[in-house]
């Protein structure tokens, strides 16, 4: 569902580093937002995630030549990781890379025993055509300095097949929750989804295979204060809507909603004030943008506010910094994809929203 109200214009604090900017977008009114460039030195730069870990913040992300390797067979992902005292200065705290894999949609979390991990897809390519994936797991020791190798997940034998993908892990009571996706090269046959746990972060058991169709991929799984486990689903066949599923321990039985949106590098946040903020990839008059949304009473999203964004764009990450929220994005719009991170009052974001 698209929002019909007129948008008006957010006051944007600009900073030296996103010169050029010049305001956000929002149906909901005024809102005070900073959005800063904090990396641009790779070709191309993509599909964030954003943590706070021992006092720091951590963004990780993909760095390539473009959306995909190369047709000659270079241009094979890295995954750099940067690092923030502050989330103004940043600078590299590592570059994780794998022969022959192409590392990318780099997602993070803290692990029971208080390490950083970085999970990733591992896409196997010829001459740009894709043979296979493996996701990949590297942890950092417990100050998060150094990182290990990227190795190879564990799925079990049941459900395992030559391309998976766990997009995203999320920790619950010291089990680590996440979705695992398979696609399948003829555009007639339906993509498989099941969701997994892990106790170590690298063996992965099946919970339960998800009724979702219209080829379901990326998802987030996140848990509200009783609980209840959500999963918000990008779809890429049928009407493309995501959905955004709800269900009780033992995560076996599910209730779908139609969100009545595209998306597109999905995540999900339960504010502390109780609120429910979606950030995607979004769509307006034919061109993609990185937006946040909202929920309305009948579950439909509506959208909240647009960054400074355009072209190849989306996958963000958030942490809550007191009463803000920070998104870390990635957008072409400026001609080189960068990396970028916005702060803004989360409680702001409601404020006459549709």
């Amino acid at each position: 569902m698209k929002a019909t109200l007129k948008r008006a214009t957010l006051y944007c604090l600009l900073t030296i580093f996103c010169a050029g900017y010049h305001a956000c977008s929002s149906p909901s009114g005024e809102i005070e937002c900073t959005v800063i460039k904090i990396w641009d030195k790779a070709p191309h730069s993509a599909f964030t995630d954003l943590i706070k870990f021992k006092g720091r913040y951590f963004c990780a992300f993909r760095e390539g030549t473009g959306h995909i390797p190369e047709k000659d067979g270079s241009g094979d992902g890295e995954i750099r990781i940067l690092v923030s005292k502050d989330g103004v200065a940043w600078e590299s705290a590592a570059l994780l890379t794998k022969k022959g894999f192409d590392l990318r949609d780099a997602k993070l979390s803290v692990t029971p025993d208080g390490r950083l991990m970085v999970v990733m897809g591992g896409s196997i390519y010829d001459k740009a055509d894709l043979k296979g994936r493996i996701t990949q797991v590297s942890f950092s020791d417990k100050q998060g300095e150094h990182f290990s190798d990227p190795q190879p997940i564990s799925v079990e034998p049941g459900i395992r097949s030559d391309v998976d993908w766990l997009w995203r892990v999320t920790w619950h009571k010291k089990t680590g929750y996440g979705v695992i996706y398979q696609y399948e090269k003829d555009k007639d046959k339906e993509w498989t989804a099941y969701l997994v746990k892990t106790a170590d972060g690298i063996h992965y058991q099946s919970v339960t295979k998800l009724d979702v169709t219209g080829k379901p991929n990326e998802a987030t799984v996140d848990f509200t204060k009783s609980g209840e486990m959500r999963i918000l689903m990008r779809r890429e066949g049928g009407d493309t809507y995501g959905w955004l599923g709800t269900g009780s321990a033992p995560y076996q039985a599910w209730k779908w909603t139609d969100l009545g949106i595209r998306l597109g590098g999905p995540n999900l946040i339960i504010l502390p004030n109780g609120k429910t903020v979606i950030g995607s990839r979004s769509y307006r008059e034919g061109k993609a943008h990185t937006s946040l949304f909202g929920l309305d009473d009948n579950g439909k999203a509506v959208e909240l506010l647009e960054f400074p964004s355009g072209n190849d764009t989306s996958y963000p990450g958030f942490v809550v910094q007191g009463d803000a929220l920070w998104v870390s994005y990635y957008s072409g719009h400026e001609g080189r994809t960068s990396i970028y991170l916005a702060k803004l009052k989360y409680k702001d974001l409601f404020v006459n929203a549709p």
